[in-house]
């Protein structure tokens, strides 16, 4: 069992450098340009609108139907519901402990909502590649499972390139540094390993837990896409109003095609 579990800790280890790649895409920008910045943030809601079905709700419900204790339905919706709720809450917990403190408005709350979004995101994707080694150890369990679980990971780690970019990107566009932006894009996915170090050890239990944190996780991301990052990549492109859009196109259609391409 050992094994299994230093094999998930490097499997995962890896999706966070793949994260940490796609943050460092920042560091090409020196100045902000608005236009650009207005189509990478359609990429990122685009990415982060498809990974929530792709990559979370439709797995969710499959495993949930699997597992045949709960009607997968319920499942799936409570836990996006709670998931979109909990990230509202957090926002509103955000701007209280501003106003607590005499804080101004500026203080850009979207950025700790989109951090929090991915990096709730990127829990269950931990989670599934350590459940997917740490099944290995099962008696009975065919070999086409270890190229099955080797899949799982490089799927995720494609996948996390965009989304490290999701998170640094509109950091630099609230006017972060471009090295505190990869910082922070990168940090995000450094839930994965403790994740999948976590699912290799309770492989039975993360089994079980993980339609629900699947479907936690997409009401996470749906409800920062849509509330944040959609209307903000909207503002000031009268000369362009296509541009943005097309950006949301671009990243739903290649995290669509990751997702569907790896199965």
């Amino acid at each position: 069992m050992d094994h299994l579990v230093l094999y998930a800790l490097v499997a995962t280890l890896g999706t966070w450098a793949v994260t940490a790649l796609g943050s460092a895409t920042v560091l090409i920008f020196r100045e902000p340009d608005r236009r650009v910045m207005n189509v990478l943030l359609g990429f990122a809601s685009g990415v982060m609108i498809a990974a929530s079905f792709w990559s979370l709700l439709e797995p969710a419900a499959r495993r949930a139907e699997e597992a045949g204790t709960v009607p997968p339905y319920l499942v799936v919706t409570a836990g996006f519901v709670l998931g979109a709720v909990f990230i509202w809450a957090t926002d509103k917990a955000v701007t209280r402990a501003r106003a607590a403190t005499g804080e101004k408005e500026k203080t850009p709350g979207r950025v700790i909502m989109l951090v929090l979004s991915i990096t709730v995101h990127n829990i269950p994707e931990g989670l599934a590649v350590g459940v997917a080694f740490g099944a290995l150890g099962r008696a009975g369990t065919p070999p086409e499972a270890v190229m099955g679980a080797v899949t799982v990971a490089v799927g995720i780690a494609l996948q996390n390139f965009p989304e490290g970019a999701a998170v640094s990107v509109p950091l630099r566009r609230e006017g972060y540094s471009r090295w505190k932006s990869f910082l922070v894009g990168q940090a995000s996915g450094l839930v994965e390993p403790a994740a999948g170090v976590a699912g290799a050890i309770l492989v039975t239990g993360a089994e079980r837990a993980l339609p629900f944190i699947l479907s936690f996780a997409a009401g996470a991301m749906i409800l920062v896409a849509v509330h944040e990052l959609i209307p903000e990549c909207q503002r000031n492109q009268s000369s362009n109003p296509y541009l943005a859009t097309m950006g949301i196109v671009s990243g739903f259609a290649l995290m669509m095609l990751l997702d569907v391409m790896l199965g």
